[in-house]
C-alpha cells in the first residue's frame, strides 16, 4: 500500500491542532501539578515540578471544606435537572412533531427565541417566584430554573431527531392496538437514545458548572452548596492558600473531564443524528 503524502496544507492543520491541544491541556496539567505543592512553593515556582510532594492540600479539601457533601449536592441537583429536562423535552418534541395545533409555529419560534435570553436577564422575576413558593435556600430553588434554562436547547435537539423517525412505524403500532403512551415509550424513546444521551450530557454539565443560579438561590445555606459554589467560597475565604485552591479545582474538574472523555462519541452522535434527513 502506498502511503499518502502529507501536503503542506495538512501539515499546517496538524501543527495548529497540536498547538491548540497543548494550550487547552496545559492549564489543567498546571493546576494538577500545583495541587501537590505547599502554598509557599506555588508562589515561588508555579511552573516547576513539585520539589516537596504532598497530599496535604487534598486532605484539607476533603476534611476542612467537606467536598464530599458538595459532591452529593451537585449530583442531586444536576441529576434532577437532567431527568427533568429529558422527560419534558421528549414530551414537547413528540407533541411538536406528531400533532397539528393552532399556534404550533409560534410555539416553535418562541422555543428558538428563548435561547437568546441569558439567565441573568430573567433572574429577578424567577427569584421573586422562588421566594413566593417558599423554595429559597433549598436545592429545588436551583433545580427548577436550571430545568427551564436547559429546556429550549434540549427541545430543539430532540425535535430535529424525531423528525427523522418514519411515521409508518407508529402507524403500524396504532393499527396493532397500541395507544399514544405505548408508542411514545416503546418506539419513540428507544429510537431517540442518541439524542437523549446528548441532552442528558449537556444538561448535566451545564447544571454542574452553573455558578450564577446556584450562588443566588442558595446563598448562605452552606449545607446545600454544590461544588461550583463551594469553589467560589474557597476563593474568597482561602485566597492565599494556592495549593488548596489548586487541589479543590482538580477535584471539581475531574468529573467533567471524565464525562467528556467517556461520552464524547455520544455527544457527537446525538448532535449530528438529526442533521441529515432521509
Amino acid at each position: 500500500m502506498r502511503r499518502k503524502k502529507l501536503s503542506i496544507g495538512m501539515l499546517v492543520v496538524y501543527i495548529i491542532l497540536i498547538f491548540w491541544a497543548a494550550l487547552t491541556i496545559f492549564p489543567f496539567v498546571w493546576v494538577v501539578m500545583n495541587s501537590f505543592k505547599p502554598s509557599a512553593e506555588v508562589l515561588r515556582s508555579s511552573f516547576a515540578l513539585p520539589q516537596e510532594f504532598t497530599f496535604m492540600n487534598y486532605e484539607n479539601a476533603f476534611g476542612k471544606l467537606n467536598v464530599l457533601n458538595a459532591y452529593k449536592n451537585s449530583f442531586l441537583i444536576s441529576g434532577c435537572v437532567t431527568v427533568g429536562v429529558m422527560i419534558l423535552s421528549a414530551l414537547m418534541s413528540f407533541g411538536m412533531t406528531r400533532y397539528q395545533f393552532k399556534g404550533k409555529e409560534m410555539v416553535r419560534s418562541l422555543v428558538v427565541a428563548s435561547l437568546m435570553f441569558p439567565a441573568f436577564a430573567t433572574i429577578i422575576p424567577v427569584y421573586k417566584m422562588i421566594i413566593q413558593w417558599g423554595f429559597l435556600g433549598k436545592p429545588i430553588a436551583v433545580i427548577l430554573p436550571q430545568i427551564a434554562g436547559n429546556l429550549s436547547f434540549a427541545t430543539i435537539v430532540m425535535t430535529g431527531f424525531m423528525q427523522t423517525i418514519p411515521l409508518e412505524m407508529e402507524e403500524a403500532a396504532y393499527m396493532e392496538g397500541a395507544n399514544v403512551f405505548q408508542v411514545f415509550t416503546r418506539i419513540i424513546i428507544p429510537l431517540c437514545r442518541p439524542s437523549l444521551a446528548t441532552v442528558a450530557i449537556f444538561s448535566f454539565l451545564w447544571s454542574y458548572n452553573d455558578l450564577f443560579v446556584q450562588k443566588i438561590m442558595i446563598a448562605g445555606h452552606k449545607k446545600f452548596y454544590p461544588v461550583s459554589t463551594l469553589l467560589e467560597e474557597i476563593s474568597s475565604q482561602y485566597g492565599t492558600d494556592f495549593g488548596l485552591m489548586a487541589a479543590s479545582v482538580t477535584i471539581i474538574v475531574i468529573p467533567v473531564m471524565l464525562v467528556y472523555i467517556l461520552l464524547q462519541k455520544n455527544i457527537i452522535k446525538g448532535l449530528t443524528a438529526g442533521a441529515i434527513k432521509g
